[in-house]
């Protein structure tokens, strides 16, 4: 393992390049073929009461917690180095921004992933909702928006348990005196096996191959981003790259930025490479499948709407450091107490979004 972690850290940008293009390219075949959606899973319980898709994203959620976790205990990735393991735990953020980022996915007619598979079939909206998801998201980070956002995030972060990180294992070991890898091994198994109980224990499910493949095949893909850029991190580096999966919010700013500064960098980096990725692979299969076609707004509302959410999704998602993937999967991978807050309040505003529009929607007819 050290040789492998030793070739691949040499040509660190490169592996992380081409292995983020590969991954998204996957990626984005999957979530097109399958049509799979944390917005839309949402929206079939709203509407239908079919908890499939849902059912799909848990188990994708279960198998990335159960890779990542194996990952880190044979030594491929050094999970507390990642952004989701910071000992401060960012709750205003987690929960206000998973609300922010839950409801503007609504309007932008899904998450940034769902709008990467629809930018690659030909929908315009999409790509101009993944284009004000990068610019607003940007301007969270360091823009305009920023210096509010820096102090509520200082004001309201809390370190309550006095543990490294804020992984429930951390905290569940210093609460017990038992020890980290054995409480977070049980974990997994607790937490991983409950959410596979729960999404096989529905007989609708279990015969519906389309909805099983696409979790398998989603948090199978998060679990070979972590192995990717656990292998490549270099600690000696002038600046290491900490290890990470897929993620779209920050990612669409960066690919942006990719683009206009193309001649200081050549090479994309990992999260940039998915998002080309990602849609690459979603316009490939549509061409396969016959289903390309070149969409956009239909009125002046349609319009608004899915500008409003596309701008909401890139400063909730900030806020929460993540997405219906980065925090609901790649995060919750880590077992970090932040990700199941952020995936929890992504959930409640999807649902409150939909009730929302619902409403809107019966004003207007």
């Amino acid at each position: 393992m050290d040789a492998l972690h030793n070739m691949m850290a040499e040509q660190g940008s490169m592996w992380l390049a081409a292995g983020g293009l590969l991954l998204g390219l996957a990626f984005g075949a999957v979530v097109f073929r399958t049509n799979y959606c944390a917005m839309g899973s949402l929206a079939d319980i709203h509407n239908f009461g079919d908890y499939r898709r849902f059912r799909a994203w848990i188990l994708a959620a279960a198998v990335a917690l159960v890779g990542a976790q194996l990952l880190q205990r044979t030594g491929v990735v050094a999970l507390e180095r990642s952004m989701y393991l910071g000992a401060s735990i960012n709750w205003f953020g987690d929960i206000v921004g998973g609300l922010i980022f839950g409801f503007g996915m609504v309007f932008a007619g899904g998450c940034p992933s769902r709008n990467l598979a629809r930018a690659g079939s030909g929908d315009i909206r999409a790509l101009i909702t993944l284009v004000v998801v990068g610019i607003v998201a940007y301007m969270t980070i360091g823009g305009l928006f920023a210096p509010v956002r820096a102090r509520l995030e200082q004001a309201t972060s809390l370190t309550p348990f006095r543990t490294q990180t804020q992984s429930i294992a951390d905290i569940a070991s210093a609460a017990t005196g038992f020890g980290t890898a054995q409480i977070g091994a049980l974990l997994t198994v607790l937490i991983a096996g409950a959410a596979t109980v729960y999404c096989l224990g529905d007989a609708r499910f279990r015969k519906s191959p389309i909805h099983l493949f696409s979790g398998l095949a989603v948090g199978l893909i998060v679990v070979a981003g972590w192995a990717l850029t656990g292998l490549t991190f270099d600690d000696m580096a002038v600046k290491p790259v900490p290890p990470i999966s897929l993620t779209f919010v920050r990612p669409a700013g960066d690919t942006l930025e990719w683009l206009e500064r193309y001649t200081a960098g050549p090479l994309p980096g990992f999260g940039a490479s998915t998002v080309i990725g990602a849609i690459v692979g979603a316009f490939a299969t549509a061409l396969a499948m016959g289903r390309f076609q070149v969409a956009t707004y239909s009125d002046v509302g349609d319009t608004v709407r899915n500008l409003s959410g596309a701008a909401l999704m890139g400063i909730g998602g900030v806020m929460a450091m993540g997405c219906t993937v980065g925090q609901a999967i790649t995060g919750v991978s880590t077992l970090a107490l932040g990700s199941f807050l952020a995936f929890a309040s992504i959930v409640a505003g999807g649902f409150y979004g939909l009730r929302v529009l619902e409403r809107q929607i019966l004003a207007a007819a």
